[in-house]
């Protein structure tokens, strides 16, 4: 008893004495390792956990989460660098349909570290039940196909889809669309159509997910009785100028629709239909003419009556050889004497024929420019001037002119 009393007695003392002990011991940590606050700088990620797998989240949640936190600069330097340190979650587990405001809870793998502020604290979202509704596949064509041919009856790879989603957004879905273009078709349509969930309204409703997405349509185009598809074969007569040669003859359109009244009739038509003739003769230059076609009574043509005829008409393309032609000196200084040799020069011309047929030799001037040259030896090449546009220098022989300039006796350089 006198020992209980004793401790008793004492212990102020020695509570007092801990609590000095760990003061100080803390003072000593605090001053060899103080505490900082700073904002977390690495993005923590939000993460969803203990979702039921029959429900979708339809509201926004934030991507990321900003934290301040408190803790040992030596703390700050190890644990709180590494990246996945950190975990922000939302614990839906439990939860059914319905809307809900979720505490984000956070896991950091690191002490001591104290959270000073958290932002967004608290996340508002709604959680919807996935359902799947089948609709009928309706399939749209909004266009026709080429005059003189009609469509047959669409065959579908599928003729149901279903709508998976959030239940709110599937039961907006009236319907489930395809659409397909068979403008100016005319032959057989094989195509994948992407199918669209649509409203009440006829606006696309997002959010959802079509299985399957897209469907295969086979679609017959057929050519109506009375109809004809012909090639167009432009019609000429008369030959073109002399010299001058055909490069092409084009007809736009290339094919056309004829009709009649009589199946037969048309049936009997060849593959082909001609316009009336164009007289080419004596052109010289490209054309471009606007020509009927040469019809079959009872018979007319689908749409323009009327062939746009193009024809391209070129030079014939020839060489000639002008030989001995004198050479003229350009430049040359007074006061000094020039020996050519040789003295006259054969050259090769190409180009039209009619312009070389017409090419005179006075159309034709080679030149040698002694520009500031001094006495002495050179080697120099001539120059050719044509007179006649079109027509090219092909080769001049000799190539180079040796040319001997000296000073005449008894007269003065320059003067």
């Amino acid at each position: 008893m006198e020992s209980i009393k004793r401790f008793t007695k004492n212990l102020p003392t020695l509570v007092t004495a801990i609590l000095l002990a760990v003061a100080i011991w803390v003072l000593a940590v605090t001053n060899t390792d103080p505490v900082e606050r700073r904002a977390f700088s690495r993005p923590v990620p939000l993460e969803v956990i203990g979702q039921n797998s029959s429900l979708v989240i339809t509201t926004e949640l934030p991507e990321q989460v900003s934290l301040i936190l408190s803790a040992p600069v030596s703390t700050w330097s190890t644990a709180l660098t590494s990246s996945n340190i950190i975990r922000a979650l939302v614990d839906l587990t439990g939860l059914d349909a319905g809307t809900y405001e979720i505490p984000i809870k956070l896991q950091i793998n690191a002490r001591p570290v104290k959270v000073e502020s958290l932002s967004p604290d608290i996340v508002s979202l709604t959680l919807e039940k996935l359902i799947s509704k089948p609709f009928t596949i309706r399939l749209l064509q909004p266009s026709n196909p080429a005059v003189g041919y009609e469509a047959g009856v669409p065959k579908l790879s599928a003729e149901t889809a279903k709508v998976n989603g959030p239940e709110s957004l599937v039961e907006k879905v009236t319907e489930v669309r395809a659409t397909l273009d068979i403008s100016q078709a005319k032959e057989i349509i094989e195509r994948d159509v992407i199918l669209t969930a649509m409203d009440e309204n006829g606006l696309r409703v997002q959010g959802v997910t079509i299985s399957p997405d897209k469907v295969h349509v086979q679609q017959e185009i057929t050519q109506r009785g009375g109809y004809k598809n012909v090639t167009v074969i432009p019609k000429t007569t008369g030959q073109i100028a002399s010299g001058y040669r055909l490069t092409n003859i084009s007809a736009n359109p290339l094919v056309v629709t004829l009709f009649s009244t009589d199946p037969d009739l048309i049936n009997t038509l060849p593959g082909y239909i001609e316009t009336q003739p164009l007289n080419l003769t004596g052109a010289r230059g490209d054309l471009e003419v606007s020509l009927p076609l040469n019809l079959p009574p009872g018979v007319i043509v689908v749409g323009e009556s009327s062939i746009t005829v193009s024809v391209s008409i070129s030079p014939i393309e020839g060489s000639i050889t002008l030989t001995i032609l004198p050479i003229e000196i350009i430049g040359g200084l007074p006061g000094y004497q020039t020996v050519l040799s040789p003295d006259r020069v054969d050259v090769i011309l190409s180009g039209p024929l009619p312009d070389l047929e017409t090419l005179k030799t006075s159309d034709v001037r080679v030149l040698l420019d002694l520009t500031d040259k001094k006495p002495g030896t050179y080697q120099v090449v001539p120059q050719i001037q044509v007179g006649i546009s079109g027509i090219l220098v092909e080769s001049i022989l000799p190539a180079t002119i040796e040319v001997e300039i000296f000073l005449t006796p008894t007269a003065t350089p320059g003067k």
